[in-house]
């Protein structure tokens, strides 16, 4: 794949990405967390942080599990990669934080890594599909 396709599959998998976890942060579990971390939550979202935690992400999503997907020609691979470095992540997000914060609750780390998970095969499988048409 040249660097220009592979920008191109960098940036629409960043969107979809930034989609689905938009609607997850924003609307679905938007109560949830409210409820859950309630003081520890800050009153306003720090964009610079977010937005290089979803650059960064989204490297990873594509080195891990995309592109050896495509070099595989196997979707399958893809999901279960892409579900496997959700869970290591978020799960290393959130034990830390449950290690090492006083009130990290331990519904929000088994909810916060499914939902790395699920996200993280979502993307990468999408954006498997993107880069096979791409290829």
């Amino acid at each position: 794949m040249t660097i220009k396709k592979m920008l191109i599959l960098y940036g629409l998998s960043a969107v979809i990405f930034f989609a689905i976890d938009l609607v997850w942060l924003g609307v679905v579990a938007k109560g949830f967390y409210r409820r859950t971390l309630g003081g520890l939550l800050a009153d306003k979202v720090n964009w610079t942080a977010a937005m290089l935690f979803y650059l960064l992400y989204i490297v990873g999503i594509l080195i891990f599990a995309v592109v050896p997907a495509l070099n595989r020609h196997a979707a399958g691979q893809a999901i279960l990669m892409g579900v496997l470095f959700g869970f290591f992540c978020y799960a290393t997000y959130d034990l830390s934080n449950l290690a090492t914060l006083k009130g990290w609750p331990l519904t929000v780390v088994v909810v916060d890594i499914l939902w790395g998970m699920i996200v993280t095969g979502t993307v990468a499988f999408f954006s498997y599909q993107i880069g096979n048409r791409l290829v």
